[in-house]
Protein backbone atom coordinates (compact mmCIF):
# COMPACT_ATOMS: atom_id res chain seq x y z
CA UNK A 1 0.00 0.00 0.00
CA UNK A 2 1.35 3.39 -1.06
CA UNK A 3 -1.72 5.61 -0.87
CA UNK A 4 -4.85 5.44 1.31
CA UNK A 5 -7.74 7.74 2.14
CA UNK A 6 -8.67 8.85 5.63
CA UNK A 7 -12.41 8.55 5.12
CA UNK A 8 -14.64 10.63 7.39
CA UNK A 9 -17.70 9.83 5.21
CA UNK A 10 -18.68 13.48 5.06
CA UNK A 11 -18.89 15.73 2.00
CA UNK A 12 -15.20 16.31 1.36
CA UNK A 13 -13.69 12.87 1.91
CA UNK A 14 -16.60 11.23 0.07
CA UNK A 15 -16.11 13.52 -2.94
CA UNK A 16 -12.37 12.88 -2.82
CA UNK A 17 -12.87 9.10 -2.77
CA UNK A 18 -15.33 9.22 -5.66
CA UNK A 19 -13.04 11.50 -7.66
CA UNK A 20 -10.27 8.96 -7.18
CA UNK A 21 -12.65 6.24 -8.36
CA UNK A 22 -13.27 8.31 -11.52
CA UNK A 23 -9.53 8.70 -12.08
CA UNK A 24 -9.63 12.45 -11.45
CA UNK A 25 -7.11 12.14 -8.62
CA UNK A 26 -4.09 9.93 -9.16
CA UNK A 27 -2.75 7.47 -8.36
CA UNK A 28 -5.64 5.23 -7.40
CA UNK A 29 -5.48 4.68 -3.61
CA UNK A 30 -5.29 1.09 -2.45
CA UNK A 31 -7.69 1.56 0.46
CA UNK A 32 -9.80 3.91 2.56
CA UNK A 33 -10.03 3.74 6.35
CA UNK A 34 -13.04 4.94 8.33
CA UNK A 35 -12.64 5.41 12.10
CA UNK A 36 -15.96 4.77 13.83
CA UNK A 37 -16.54 6.53 17.15
CA UNK A 38 -19.83 4.60 17.38
CA UNK A 39 -21.49 7.97 17.88
CA UNK A 40 -22.24 9.11 14.32
CA UNK A 41 -25.86 9.63 13.24
CA UNK A 42 -27.44 6.71 11.40
CA UNK A 43 -27.42 8.75 8.19
CA UNK A 44 -23.61 8.55 8.12
CA UNK A 45 -23.59 4.76 8.47
CA UNK A 46 -26.25 4.46 5.77
CA UNK A 47 -24.19 6.70 3.51
CA UNK A 48 -21.04 4.70 4.15
CA UNK A 49 -22.86 1.49 3.21
CA UNK A 50 -23.78 3.12 -0.11
CA UNK A 51 -20.36 4.69 -0.70
CA UNK A 52 -18.48 1.42 -0.26
CA UNK A 53 -20.36 -0.03 -3.24
CA UNK A 54 -19.21 2.85 -5.47
CA UNK A 55 -15.48 2.51 -4.82
CA UNK A 56 -13.01 0.17 -6.57
CA UNK A 57 -10.86 -0.11 -3.45
CA UNK A 58 -11.75 -1.54 -0.04
CA UNK A 59 -13.04 0.52 2.87
CA UNK A 60 -11.84 -0.66 6.26
CA UNK A 61 -13.92 0.26 9.30
CA UNK A 62 -11.98 0.50 12.55
CA UNK A 63 -12.92 1.61 16.05
CA UNK A 64 -11.28 2.40 19.36
CA UNK A 65 -14.52 1.83 21.22
CA UNK A 66 -17.78 3.57 22.08
CA UNK A 67 -17.00 7.27 22.63
CA UNK A 68 -20.34 7.91 24.32
CA UNK A 69 -20.02 5.06 26.82
CA UNK A 70 -16.37 5.81 27.49
CA UNK A 71 -17.16 9.48 28.17
CA UNK A 72 -19.70 8.51 30.83
CA UNK A 73 -17.77 5.69 32.49
CA UNK A 74 -17.06 6.30 36.15
CA UNK A 75 -13.67 5.19 37.46
CA UNK A 76 -12.46 4.95 41.04
CA UNK A 77 -8.93 6.05 41.87
CA UNK A 78 -6.69 4.25 44.35
CA UNK A 79 -7.58 6.81 46.99
CA UNK A 80 -11.32 6.22 46.47
CA UNK A 81 -12.20 9.27 44.37
CA UNK A 82 -14.69 8.90 41.50
CA UNK A 83 -13.61 10.44 38.21
CA UNK A 84 -14.54 10.42 34.53
CA UNK A 85 -12.26 11.01 31.59
CA UNK A 86 -12.65 14.25 29.64
CA UNK A 87 -12.75 12.79 26.14
CA UNK A 88 -14.78 15.52 24.41
CA UNK A 89 -14.73 19.31 24.78
CA UNK A 90 -17.73 21.07 26.30
CA UNK A 91 -18.99 24.39 27.60
CA UNK A 92 -19.46 24.99 31.31
CA UNK A 93 -21.55 27.00 33.75
CA UNK A 94 -20.16 27.47 37.25
CA UNK A 95 -22.18 27.69 40.44
CA UNK A 96 -21.94 31.49 40.33
CA UNK A 97 -23.22 31.52 36.74
CA UNK A 98 -19.87 32.12 35.08
CA UNK A 99 -19.69 30.60 31.61
CA UNK A 100 -16.56 28.84 30.41
CA UNK A 101 -15.34 25.91 28.39
CA UNK A 102 -13.22 22.80 28.68
CA UNK A 103 -11.25 22.72 25.41
CA UNK A 104 -9.11 19.75 26.40
CA UNK A 105 -10.17 16.44 24.88
CA UNK A 106 -8.74 13.30 23.33
CA UNK A 107 -11.61 12.21 21.09
CA UNK A 108 -9.97 13.14 17.78
CA UNK A 109 -6.63 11.56 18.55
CA UNK A 110 -7.81 8.47 20.43
CA UNK A 111 -10.93 7.67 18.41
CA UNK A 112 -9.94 8.91 14.93
CA UNK A 113 -6.21 9.29 14.39
CA UNK A 114 -4.94 6.40 16.50
CA UNK A 115 -7.20 3.63 15.09
CA UNK A 116 -6.56 4.80 11.51
CA UNK A 117 -2.81 4.81 12.13
CA UNK A 118 -2.98 1.36 13.69
CA UNK A 119 -4.84 -0.05 10.68
CA UNK A 120 -2.46 1.61 8.22
CA UNK A 121 0.52 0.04 9.99
CA UNK A 122 -1.23 -3.32 9.86
CA UNK A 123 -1.89 -3.02 6.11
CA UNK A 124 1.70 -1.93 5.51
CA UNK A 125 3.19 -4.78 7.51
CA UNK A 126 5.38 -2.04 8.93
CA UNK A 127 8.59 -3.20 10.54
CA UNK A 128 9.56 -1.94 13.99
CA UNK A 129 11.47 1.36 13.90
CA UNK A 130 10.99 1.74 10.14
CA UNK A 131 11.63 5.43 9.46
CA UNK A 132 11.48 6.02 5.72
CA UNK A 133 8.25 7.43 4.29
CA UNK A 134 6.38 4.48 2.86
CA UNK A 135 2.77 5.66 2.60
CA UNK A 136 0.76 8.77 1.70
CA UNK A 137 -2.43 9.46 3.63
CA UNK A 138 -5.03 11.49 1.76
CA UNK A 139 -7.08 13.81 3.96
CA UNK A 140 -10.24 15.49 2.68
CA UNK A 141 -9.69 19.02 3.89
CA UNK A 142 -11.02 21.55 1.39
CA UNK A 143 -9.66 24.97 0.47
CA UNK A 144 -12.02 26.82 2.81
CA UNK A 145 -10.69 24.76 5.74
CA UNK A 146 -7.00 24.93 4.88
CA UNK A 147 -6.09 26.06 8.41
CA UNK A 148 -6.81 22.49 9.53
CA UNK A 149 -3.87 21.12 7.53
CA UNK A 150 -1.25 19.53 9.76
CA UNK A 151 1.80 17.41 8.99
CA UNK A 152 1.89 13.74 9.85
CA UNK A 153 3.03 12.69 13.31
CA UNK A 154 4.53 9.51 11.86
CA UNK A 155 7.93 9.42 10.19
CA UNK A 156 6.80 6.56 7.94
CA UNK A 157 3.80 8.52 6.62
CA UNK A 158 3.12 11.80 4.87
CA UNK A 159 -0.12 13.73 4.45
CA UNK A 160 -1.62 14.81 1.17
CA UNK A 161 -4.60 17.12 0.66
CA UNK A 162 -5.91 16.52 -2.89
CA UNK A 163 -8.82 18.94 -2.54
CA UNK A 164 -6.41 21.74 -1.62
CA UNK A 165 -4.30 20.86 -4.66
CA UNK A 166 -7.41 21.14 -6.84
CA UNK A 167 -8.54 24.38 -5.17
CA UNK A 168 -11.86 22.79 -4.23
CA UNK A 169 -14.12 24.11 -1.48
CA UNK A 170 -16.78 22.17 0.38
CA UNK A 171 -19.38 23.73 -1.92
CA UNK A 172 -17.51 22.74 -5.07
CA UNK A 173 -17.34 19.18 -3.72
CA UNK A 174 -21.13 19.22 -3.46
CA UNK A 175 -21.41 20.64 -6.99
CA UNK A 176 -19.08 17.96 -8.38
CA UNK A 177 -21.17 15.21 -6.80
CA UNK A 178 -24.39 16.76 -8.07
CA UNK A 179 -22.97 16.98 -11.61
CA UNK A 180 -22.13 13.26 -11.43
CA UNK A 181 -25.64 12.41 -10.29
CA UNK A 182 -24.60 11.42 -6.77
CA UNK A 183 -26.72 12.20 -3.71
CA UNK A 184 -25.39 14.71 -1.19
CA UNK A 185 -23.58 13.13 1.76
CA UNK A 186 -24.68 13.87 5.32
CA UNK A 187 -22.46 15.87 7.63
CA UNK A 188 -20.07 13.55 9.42
CA UNK A 189 -19.73 14.26 13.14
CA UNK A 190 -20.68 12.68 16.44
CA UNK A 191 -24.31 13.46 17.30
CA UNK A 192 -23.24 15.20 20.52
CA UNK A 193 -20.27 17.13 19.11
CA UNK A 194 -20.09 20.61 20.76
CA UNK A 195 -18.70 22.01 17.47
CA UNK A 196 -22.19 21.79 15.93
CA UNK A 197 -23.58 25.09 14.69
CA UNK A 198 -27.21 26.00 15.33
CA UNK A 199 -27.88 25.00 11.73
CA UNK A 200 -26.59 21.48 12.38
CA UNK A 201 -28.47 21.17 15.67
CA UNK A 202 -31.63 22.25 13.86
CA UNK A 203 -30.98 19.74 11.07
CA UNK A 204 -30.62 16.94 13.59
CA UNK A 205 -33.75 18.04 15.43
CA UNK A 206 -35.94 18.14 12.31
CA UNK A 207 -34.39 15.51 10.02
CA UNK A 208 -33.00 12.99 12.51
CA UNK A 209 -35.00 13.52 15.72
CA UNK A 210 -33.89 10.19 17.21
CA UNK A 211 -30.27 11.33 16.91
CA UNK A 212 -31.09 14.70 18.47
CA UNK A 213 -32.69 12.84 21.36
CA UNK A 214 -29.46 10.82 21.71
CA UNK A 215 -27.53 14.07 22.07
CA UNK A 216 -30.03 15.43 24.59
CA UNK A 217 -29.85 12.22 26.62
CA UNK A 218 -26.06 12.19 26.47
CA UNK A 219 -25.86 15.77 27.78
CA UNK A 220 -28.05 14.89 30.76
CA UNK A 221 -26.04 11.77 31.51
CA UNK A 222 -22.77 13.70 31.16
CA UNK A 223 -24.01 16.28 33.66
CA UNK A 224 -24.98 13.53 36.08
CA UNK A 225 -21.64 11.75 35.82
CA UNK A 226 -19.60 14.94 36.15
CA UNK A 227 -21.65 15.97 39.21
CA UNK A 228 -20.46 12.79 40.92
CA UNK A 229 -16.79 13.60 40.42
CA UNK A 230 -14.77 15.55 42.94
CA UNK A 231 -12.75 17.52 40.42
CA UNK A 232 -15.63 18.95 38.35
CA UNK A 233 -17.76 21.62 40.01
CA UNK A 234 -19.14 23.29 36.87
CA UNK A 235 -22.03 21.90 34.81
CA UNK A 236 -21.12 20.75 31.27
CA UNK A 237 -23.21 21.68 28.21
CA UNK A 238 -23.10 20.90 24.51
CA UNK A 239 -24.17 24.40 23.40
CA UNK A 240 -22.15 27.54 24.12
CA UNK A 241 -25.21 29.28 25.57
CA UNK A 242 -25.02 26.75 28.44
CA UNK A 243 -28.71 26.07 28.03
CA UNK A 244 -29.77 22.39 27.82
CA UNK A 245 -29.64 21.41 24.16
CA UNK A 246 -33.26 20.30 24.25
CA UNK A 247 -34.27 23.85 25.22
CA UNK A 248 -32.04 25.85 22.84
CA UNK A 249 -33.81 27.71 20.04
CA UNK A 250 -31.71 26.20 17.28
CA UNK A 251 -33.67 28.16 14.66
CA UNK A 252 -31.86 31.32 15.72
CA UNK A 253 -28.68 32.60 14.10
CA UNK A 254 -27.00 32.47 17.50
CA UNK A 255 -23.47 31.63 16.52
CA UNK A 256 -23.14 30.83 12.80
CA UNK A 257 -20.96 27.93 13.84
CA UNK A 258 -19.04 27.45 17.05
CA UNK A 259 -15.68 26.41 15.61
CA UNK A 260 -13.95 29.80 16.06
CA UNK A 261 -14.53 29.55 19.81
CA UNK A 262 -11.82 26.93 20.12
CA UNK A 263 -8.14 27.65 19.66
CA UNK A 264 -7.43 24.19 18.22
CA UNK A 265 -10.68 23.04 16.65
CA UNK A 266 -9.43 19.62 15.73
CA UNK A 267 -6.46 17.73 14.41
CA UNK A 268 -7.59 17.77 10.80
CA UNK A 269 -9.41 14.44 10.94
CA UNK A 270 -13.02 14.95 12.12
CA UNK A 271 -16.06 15.77 10.08
CA UNK A 272 -14.63 15.52 6.56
Amino acid sequence: MKHYISLGAGVQSSAMALMAAHGEIEPMPEAAIFADTQAEPQSVYDWLDWLEKQLPFPVYRVTAGDLRADSLEMKTTKDGREITRTLIPFFTRAVDGTLGKIPYRTCTFDYKIRPITKKAKELLHLKRNEQDTVVTQWIGISLDESKRMKPSREKWSEHRWPLIEMRMTRQSCKEWMQAKGYPEPPRSACVFCPFHSNKEWQRLKTQEPAEFERADQFERELQTSKARTENMKSVPFLHRSCVPIGEVDTRSDFDKGQLPLWDDECEGMCGV
